[in-house]
């Protein structure tokens, strides 16, 4: 049976697990789901991940919910290309390039996207700014990073850069938003601002099957 992969455009999350099955070269069938008609809500949804959230991947009678949880298991289960490190060091790096874009480039990038997208909290003002400063702390350890490598961990891409692109590229339409000029968030131009990141961008682009990644109402 077939792969299926349950998501919603614009989801980071969901974003992650196409990544994944397209480096990997996997075959799916794309399930979307909209959002605005609560098709994450339905009966029948909700039997499969009763969170109804985005991403839920069902392989067979397999059924996970989670990106993290999701990436972990096709890595076991279709095993290459290894995303998860081929050593214990690599493993390791891998880990925690993920563990810090979750602790803090998610959970900062929220206080600023959810104003830039759905115009709510834009009065705080303190709140988005000191986000941002956190935001353009991590962006530029992740610019370090890559300043002698073309990925963020060994000579492949991995987990760790399948992870941590879809935040990045939510931040980065965040900044274009109207509502984001008056506050200089300050990481576009991103070439500008993190060179080695935009180029990195640039490369996860260029990958094979991308743009069936690429959420749908962005285009």
């Amino acid at each position: 049976m077939a792969i299926e992969l349950y998501w919603g455009s614009g989801s980071p999350f969901a974003w992650r697990v196409m990544l994944t099955l397209e480096v990997k070269g996997l075959a799916y069938e794309s399930k979307l789901l909209e959002f605005s008609k609560g098709e994450h809500k339905t009966p029948a949804y909700l039997q499969l991940n009763p969170r109804g959230k985005v991403p839920t991947l069902k392989d067979g009678d397999f059924v996970i919910n989670e990106s993290l949880a999701i990436m972990s298991y096709l890595d076991r289960k279709y095993p290459e290309p290894p995303l998860f490190g081929k050593t214990a060091e690599e493993a390791g790096l891998i880990w925690r390039a993920i563990s810090e874009c979750e602790s803090y480039l998610v959970s900062a990038g929220d206080k600023v996207v959810r104003p830039m997208f759905f115009g709510k909290g834009l009065d705080k003002v303190d709140e988005i700014q000191q986000a941002a400063q956190t935001i353009r702390q991590e962006l530029k350890t992740v610019d370090d990073r890559l300043a002698h490598s073309n990925w963020l961990v060994g000579a492949a891409i991995s987990a760790a850069d399948i992870a941590v692109f879809p935040s990045v590229q939510l931040l980065l339409r965040a900044a274009s938003k109207d509502a984001a000029q008056p506050l200089n968030l300050g990481w576009l131009p991103l070439a500008q601002h993190y060179p080695h990141l935009a180029r990195w961008t640039a490369r996860i682009e260029a990958l094979p099957n991308y743009q069936r990644t690429y959420p749908p109402h962005w285009r």
